[in-house]
């Protein structure tokens, strides 16, 4: 075991005794990022060449500050993103969310279907959805302003809309033309502050986390939107916590204009985001 390895090891127990969810992994992904390398060569790192602001970056995450702050990147389907403090970092629940939306969006046989994400954050969504449905017109709106300095990074040179407002009213000029909205917007009850992670609590921006009393807000507001926006036969998609399944599809009534209203598991098989259609006339 070269020394890297051997320090590894010991940073693995550090993290682990913080209760960092994953110690070993995030370890060796801070050592490859130190060091300049891939997290399947860190065996390739000579004695002489190990960095001990290694072990600063350790430091950092012991502290629970999330590994993609310290990074400057979070990986998204097949998208590497820039974030930072003030964006919310891009989570794997979210990843089955999009593959549904892109199953949906494929199966609707439109040749360039309109596509709407609410609250984008990061832009994750917006351009993966940009990338993997080729043909696909795709438009994307923040409110934050210290969100949309990341946002920004990330679309720079893509052909995603991107615009800065409410998504409550935003895109007034698709009324009625889009095929798929879908959103990951915040979702946590407000009573349920002391036990979000410490990488989110202290470290994501609250307004992409918490929504009201039941956490359940801002999702009754996008129905309105997300009715306004859609044809009849278009589809909406939106992400919840895993203890909100059931509750969702409930804002989805068929006195209110829509079909179909289910939840979905993610890969864990966890109750994670529900959808709709819109009803025909």
């Amino acid at each position: 075991m070269n020394l890297l390895l051997a320090e590894v090891a010991q940073a693995t127990q550090r993290l682990a005794d913080a209760g960092v969810p994953s110690p070993r992994n995030d370890a060796e992904e801070l050592a490859a990022f130190v060091h300049g390398v891939k997290r399947g060569e860190l065996h390739s790192v000579k004695d002489s060449d190990f960095d001990a602001r290694y072990w600063e970056v350790i430091a950092r995450r012991e502290q629970r500050e999330p590994l993609q702050h310290i990074t400057g990147r979070a990986y998204f389907r097949y998208l590497e993103l820039q974030v930072g403090p003030g964006v919310f970092v891009p989570r794997p629940e979210t990843e089955s969310v999009v593959g549904w939306a892109i199953d949906a969006v494929r199966a609707m046989d439109v040749v360039e279907p309109c596509i709407v994400d609410l609250c984008t954050g990061s832009g994750a969504i917006a351009l993966a959805l940009a990338q993997e449905v080729p043909r696909s017109r795709v438009h994307a709106v923040e409110l934050s302003e210290d969100a949309l300095v990341w946002t920004r990074k990330n679309m720079q040179g893509s052909r995603v809309d991107l615009r800065q407002g409410n998504a409550l009213d935003a895109f007034r000029d698709l009324d009625g033309q889009v095929d798929l909205v879908v959103s990951n917007p915040p979702y946590i009850p407000l009573t349920e502050w002391e036990y979000v992670a410490p990488e989110a609590r202290d470290y994501d921006p609250e307004l992409a986390l918490f929504s009201g009393e039941d956490g359940l807000d801002l999702i009754r507001g996008l129905e309105r939107t997300a009715h306004r926006l859609l044809r009849p036969g278009g589809v909406v998609v939106v992400e919840h916590a895993d203890t909100q399944g059931g509750q969702v599809p409930w804002i989805f009534t068929e006195e209110r204009g829509w079909a179909d209203a289910a939840d979905h598991p993610d890969l864990n098989n966890r109750p994670r985001f529900a959808t709709a259609r819109r009803a025909m006339p």
